[in-house]
């Protein structure tokens, strides 16, 4: 009987040697990507991850860096994401170096929360109203932790999105010396019948570092609450109206997070125009001064 071609084929295949498959291949080494570490403290009630994920190069110099909190930085959370976020802003020059710090959270609206008078607030998040716990653990805990474990060069910034975005307006508004600058994405203005907001626009006029913060979808009393803080804030503000944008709440930390941190950390890179990755945003002064190391040539 006369064989297929195909059928010689398959047959020199299933009779070849053992292992000659294992020769054909390169040979290859395997090794861990290896990019932070990992504390773990206690706040709560509960362990809280207090993830660090260091700039290309940290192990290769003497260099120091900003400090930048990321709030919901667990690793199930938007650690990973900053951390992408951050490290491509660095392919473009468009902010500054920064050890990155994720904060895991567990309960959002109990950790990052004030007490709400709000009745249906209070029926869902029975929990919330813990936030001023939250910032002194930060503030008495992990920032110590972080300066005495790390190079950074005296800066230290915080960034949060949602809830997380209330609690970073409340730290800028009630304890701004923390930090030397903020952003809060589409921060929840709501909470509290706009507490925050209606608060904050009795309050004497003090310097305060730049804050930005940003405007999409929302609508309703969380947009109310924006736009009564950002017309008392003053010049310190950098407000990024995305309302008529394809921003929404749910990928603004996507969307956004690249511009938040090229306005806290500015760099002297002069093409981000030119491949609009300009910050847009209305603001009352300048906003950062980049130091003069801050990509001081053009990219190719």
């Amino acid at each position: 009987m006369i064989k297929p071609a195909w059928f010689a084929v398959f047959t020199a295949l299933l009779i070849q040697p053992a292992g000659a498959d294992d020769a054909l291949q390169p040979a290859t080494s395997v090794a861990p990507i290896q990019v932070g570490e990992a504390h773990t403290l206690e706040t709560h009630d509960a362990p809280r991850r207090v993830n660090v994920l260091f700039p290309q190069g940290y192990d290769e110099s003497d260099a120091t860096y900003p400090l930048v909190l990321l709030l919901d930085g667990g690793t199930k959370q938007d650690i990973f994401l900053g951390f992408g976020i951050e490290r491509w802003n660095q392919l473009w020059g468009r902010s500054e170096p920064a050890i990155l710090v994720g904060i895991e959270t567990v309960d959002r609206q109990r950790e990052l929360l004030p007490p709400t008078r709000d009745e249906a607030e209070v029926e869902r998040y029975p929990a919330a109203g813990e936030a001023e716990q939250f910032r002194a653990w930060i503030a008495e805990s992990v920032l110590p932790l972080l300066r005495r474990s790390y190079r950074h060069d005296g800066r230290a910034f915080l960034i949060g999105e949602s809830a997380a975005g209330h609690f970073v307006v409340q730290t800028w508004i009630e304890a701004p010396e923390l930090f030397e600058g903020y952003a809060a994405l589409s921060p929840s203005m709501q909470w509290n019948l706009q507490s925050l907001s209606r608060d904050f626009v009795v309050l004497p006029h003090r310097p305060r570092p730049p804050l930005f913060v940003s405007l999409a979808d929302e609508g309703g009393a969380t947009q109310e609450g924006t736009l009564r803080l950002v017309d008392a804030a003053g010049p310190a503000i950098c407000f990024a109206d995305r309302r008529a944008t394809h921003v929404r709440h749910a990928n603004t930390l996507h969307q956004l997070l690249p511009e938040a941190l090229q306005f806290v950390l500015p760099t002297r890179a002069d093409w981000l125009s030119e491949y609009g990755m300009a910050v847009d945003c209305r603001k009352g002064e300048a906003g950062p001064v980049p130091p003069d190391s801050a990509y001081p040539d053009r990219r190719d």
